[in-house]
C-alpha cells in the first residue's frame, strides 16, 4: 500500500506539469487572434489599375461607368485616371435604379465627383453623415446578423465611393473606425439599440476627431502669432483658416501671404473670406515664393496625412514651399488632426497617389480659346500628368 500511494503520489507529479502546459498552450491558442481578424484589421491593398484582369473584373461589378484617359504616363499607369466629365451624366440618370445603394451615399458620391466636397475633413464629414442616415434606415434581412450584414453595406457603400474619387488616409482611417464598432456590438442589443449606438459612436468621432482636434490646434498655434507679423499658407486648409480667423478676433496685428498654384487655385478662395473679414492679405503664385519668402516670419501649412516615419502628406507643392522656407530659415508649422496619422511609409509621389483631370492643365484661366493647345490631349507623343498630392519630409527641419 505505501509503494502504490508512492508511485501515485509520482504520476500525479509527473501530469501536473504536462496539464499546466496543455493549458497555457490552450491559453496561447485562444489569445491569439485568428487569421481572418487579422486579415479583416490589415489595410485592404491597393488595387493595380496596370493588371489588365483585375481592372477588367472591378469594371464588371463597378457602378460608376468610367472611360480610361488616353495617353497616359507610363511610371503612373497603375493608378487610375479617367477622362474627366463622362462619370457625372451616368450617375445622375441612374439616382432612382440603383436599388443596393443608399440615397445619402449616392448624394455624397455625385458630390465627390462634381467636385462640390472636396478638402480632407469636409469629405470624411460627408461620409461619415452619409453613413449615418445610412444606418439609421437600415433593418437587418431575415436569417442574418446585424454585425455581418451592415459591415458588407458599409464595404459596398466604401466601393462605390471609391469609383467615384479615391479615399483619403483620413476617411480609411474613419471607416476602420466605424467597422471596428460594428464588429464590438454586443450581441445583446436590440436592433434599435445597435444602430443608436453606432449613429452615437460617428457623432463622437466626428466631435471629437475633428471639431475639438481643431479647436486644440488652433489653441496651440494662436500663441505663435505675434503682433506684425507676416504669415505665410500654401493652398486652402481649413485649419489654417481657422486660426487666422481666431489671430484676428483677438486683434492680433498681422499680413497674410497666400500662396497658389494651377490648375485648382483653391487659394483663391481662401483670399476672399479673409478679406472679407478685414485681415490684410497679399496674393501670390508659387512660382514666385522665393521672391516674397524674405517678408515671411512664419509659415502654416495643412496637410492630408502625416505618415509613420515624419512624412506629411499634402497638396503637391506644399514641399517646395516648405523647402524655400528652410532655406531662407523661416519656421514651418504643420496643423494636422491625430485621426489623419497612419502607419504607412512613404518617400514618393509613385507609389500611391491621385491623378486629377489632365485636361484643366491645358486651359488658362481668362483664356477661352488657344489655337495651339486645341485637341493637344489627342496627340499621342504628348502624356498630361497632374498629380493631386506630394509627400515631404519634415524630419530635418
Amino acid at each position: 500500500m505505501p509503494k502504490q500511494a508512492k508511485s501515485s503520489k509520482v504520476s500525479q507529479k509527473k501530469d501536473a506539469p504536462q496539464a499546466a502546459s496543455t493549458a497555457a498552450s490552450e491559453k496561447k491558442v485562444t489569445e491569439r487572434p485568428s487569421e481572418r481578424d487579422r486579415k479583416k484589421d490589415a489595410p485592404h491593398p491597393r488595387m493595380q489599375f496596370d493588371d489588365v484582369h483585375r481592372v477588367e473584373k472591378a469594371k464588371k461589378r463597378a457602378i460608376v461607368n468610367q472611360s480610361e484617359a488616353r495617353n497616359r504616363v507610363e511610371l503612373f499607369r497603375h493608378l487610375p485616371q479617367y477622362v474627366h466629365g463622362t462619370q457625372l451624366p451616368g450617375l445622375e440618370s441612374k439616382f432612382f435604379q440603383l436599388e443596393p445603394m443608399h440615397p445619402s451615399v449616392y448624394k455624397v458620391g455625385l458630390q465627390y465627383l462634381s467636385g462640390e466636397v472636396s478638402g480632407g475633413n469636409g469629405r470624411c464629414i460627408a461620409m461619415l453623415l452619409a453613413f449615418q442616415v445610412a444606418i439609421k434606415d437600415y433593418s437587418t434581412p431575415p436569417k442574418k446578423t446585424l454585425s455581418r450584414d451592415l459591415t458588407a453595406k458599409i464595404s459596398s457603400y466604401v466601393s462605390f465611393l471609391i469609383e467615384c474619387r479615391p479615399l483619403s488616409i483620413s476617411m480609411g482611417n474613419a471607416i476602420r473606425f466605424l467597422k471596428n464598432r460594428i464588429a464590438k456590438l454586443p450581441l445583446t442589443l436590440s436592433e434599435s439599440e445597435a444602430k443608436a449606438s453606432l449613429q452615437s459612436d460617428i457623432d463622437r468621432f466626428i466631435n471629437e476627431k475633428i471639431v475639438v482636434a481643431d479647436k486644440v490646434i488652433v489653441s496651440h498655434a494662436i500663441t505663435k502669432v505675434r503682433d506684425n507679423d507676416v504669415l505665410l499658407t500654401y493652398g486652402s486648409s481649413s485649419v489654417v483658416e481657422m486660426i487666422l480667423d481666431h489671430a484676428h478676433e483677438l486683434g492680433r496685428k498681422f499680413r497674410v501671404i497666400v500662396v497658389d498654384s494651377r490648375p485648382k487655385l483653391e487659394g483663391q478662395g481662401l483670399l476672399c473670406r479673409l478679406v472679407e473679414k478685414g485681415i490684410n492679405c497679399t496674393y501670390t503664385h508659387i512660382n514666385a515664393i522665393s521672391y516674397i519668402m524674405h517678408e515671411v516670419t512664419r509659415v502654416f501649412l495643412g496637410a492630408s496625412s502625416i505618415l509613420s516615419n515624419g512624412t506629411v502628406y499634402s497638396r503637391v507643392g506644399t514641399a517646395s514651399v516648405a523647402m524655400v522656407a528652410h532655406a531662407f530659415g523661416i519656421p514651418v508649422l504643420v496643423c494636422c488632426e491625430a485621426y489623419k496619422f497612419h502607419e504607412r511609409v512613404q518617400l514618393d509621389s509613385i507609389c500611391a497617389n491621385e491623378l486629377g483631370d489632365p485636361d484643366v492643365i491645358l486651359k488658362v484661366p481668362g483664356k477661352a480659346d488657344l489655337g495651339h493647345l486645341k485637341n493637344l490631349a489627342d496627340n499621342e507623343n504628348l502624356q498630361l500628368l497632374n498629380l493631386t498630392f506630394h509627400p515631404q519630409v519634415y524630419l530635418s527641419l
